[in-house]
């Protein structure tokens, strides 16, 4: 069911609701790690650094947002999914989520084969695929091997769907997508993410390739959506 040896850390204050997503968890062949707050999960995370982070919003101390963006400003942790778990449904709230470095949002009450799919599509997206070939354009080196990508043989720090989503962009150059096709090809269709969804990642993978002069290539279409080319 889920991807055997990926460890899990939930940060939940709720001890029942911590040891019912563990019941869960282990079910579909995760291994979890548990905390009550950012304080414990920083220690889970020094012993042993999980593949995921299921995240409470309202904790005690520091909120999931303040520890989120903790998390993605520390070079050793930046790199690991986080999917936000809150009962807030307002839209803002989820962009507030999304921009802080989230990369999946979870409402409650939610059904846990729904928060399953949601964390195999998020685990599957920050997992390298295999796939050998460099792809290139202008400078820019997109590497699906190793996910690293290099500008001007500069390193470039994305995250693991801003990763997706650029690999996606230069596979397809010079071609418009609507929000939507964006969604299905990078997301996948299973998974429902709203479309503003795309926007927050188009600005996170701008504001990434702009000290390297790159942010231009991924071009807004006016009523449309987006196309990656070098053109102008």
């Amino acid at each position: 069911m889920g991807m055997p040896n990926k460890l899990i850390l939930v940060v939940e204050d709720e001890a029942p609701i911590r040891e019912m997503l563990k019941f869960a968890l282990e079910r579909a062949d995760y291994n979890v790690a548990l905390a009550s707050g950012a304080s414990e999960a920083r220690l889970r995370i020094a012993e042993n650094q999980p593949d995921l982070i299921l995240m409470d919003w309202m904790m005690p101390g520091a909120s999931g947002i303040e520890f989120s963006r903790e998390l993605k400003n520390n070079a050793t942790t930046r790199d690991v999914p986080i999917i936000m778990v809150t009962a807030r449904v307002e839209e803002e709230d989820k962009v507030r989520g999304l921009n802080t470095g989230c990369d999946d949002y979870v409402s409650k009450p939610f059904s846990f084969p729904e928060l399953i799919a949601r964390i195999q599509a998020v685990l599957r997206r920050a997992t390298p695929g295999g796939e050998e070939e460099t792809l290139s354009v202008a400078g820019l080196e997109v590497n699906a091997a190793s996910q690293r990508v290099t500008a001007k043989g500069e390193p470039v720090r994305l995250g693991p769907t801003e990763y997706r989503l650029l690999h996606f962009f230069v596979s397809h150059q010079d071609r418009v997508y609507t929000r939507e096709q964006v969604l299905d090809r990078v997301w996948g269709q299973s998974v429902y993410v709203e479309e503003r969804t795309v926007d927050v990642h188009i600005r996170r993978l701008r504001k990434a390739l702009e000290p390297h002069g790159f942010d231009g290539m991924i071009q807004t279409v006016r009523g449309t959506g987006y196309r990656f080319s070098e053109k102008v």
